[in-house]
């Protein structure tokens, strides 16, 4: 399937009335590679002062800045600039989203990450109410060959890890995830080798995730199209799940029931 073909309509459903700006472009790469018992995932934990994602622990990524555009800058065209979301050329934003996510694995992990690697795999746009608002192209590839090194300023620590041992170490308070990592690992903890992930990836449409928010009486939902509740948020109605569940003692449950 070639790239083209694989370009959905993305959306940001939230900013449609004006009332809040448009979530901000920004992209990441899940950066992958074999090891004895199973595949390892590079996660990288950021300051805790930060005031998006303090001390959680992410895939190297950031927001899409103009020069990461093919022609070293937006078009006039508002919609294609980095503040203006993600509602311009799908085209142009997914190369310049590419350029970001090579550009932010060499600034905050120093690993040269080759553009044509890059599978493209989903895409998250957060719900409105969040203080900031970024959406998120998110790409798989081979970590290249080289040592992690981070800055100690923005990143202070990093660790290649099996996702489902990070899954554990959630479950268990040692580490934050924020829900797009954490379902992402879900996903990964299923594959065995790197080339069996890329095989999935490039076989597959990249899942568009806007999400919205609900809540129950012990918790709150993230909740995804496709889901009965995504329009009215009425998380008790019968039908077909995709929201995941974030209970107040700390245990997450997906259900995707599609």
């Amino acid at each position: 399937m070639t790239e083209r073909a694989r370009l959905p309509a993305i959306t940001d459903p939230a900013s449609e009335d004006g009332s809040i700006p448009p979530a901000i472009p920004a992209a990441t790469v899940v950066l992958l590679r074999n090891a004895a018992d199973g595949v390892e995932v590079l996660l990288l934990r950021r300051d805790s002062q930060l005031a998006f994602a303090g001390g959680m622990w992410v895939f190297p990524g950031g927001r899409v800045d103009a020069e990461d555009f093919p022609a070293g800058k937006p078009r006039d065209d508002p919609a294609d600039r980095p503040t203006g979301g993600p509602t311009g050329d799908p085209e142009v934003l997914l190369a310049a989203a590419r350029a970001a996510a090579v550009r932010e694995a060499k600034e905050e992990a120093d690993l040269d990450v080759d553009v044509e690697g890059l599978v493209w795999f989903a895409h998250w746009t957060p719900p409105a109410g969040e203080v900031r608002r970024f959406a998120t192209w998110f790409f798989l590839a081979g970590a290249p060959e080289g040592i992690v090194v981070v800055d100690d300023g923005e990143i202070r620590d990093h660790v290649w890890m099996r996702p489902s041992d990070a899954l554990a170490r959630r479950d268990a308070g040692e580490i934050e995830l924020i829900p797009p990592t954490w379902v992402t690992l879900r996903w990964l903890a299923g594959v065995t080798t790197v080339d069996e992930a890329l095989a999935l990836a490039h076989s597959s449409e990249p899942e568009i995730f806007v999400t919205r928010v609900g809540r129950f009486e012990g918790g709150r939902a993230a909740i995804w199209a496709g889901d009965v509740a995504y329009d009215d948020g009425d998380l008790s109605k019968p039908g077909p799940r995709n929201r995941l569940l974030m209970h107040r003692e700390g245990r997450w449950q997906l259900e995707r029931e599609l």
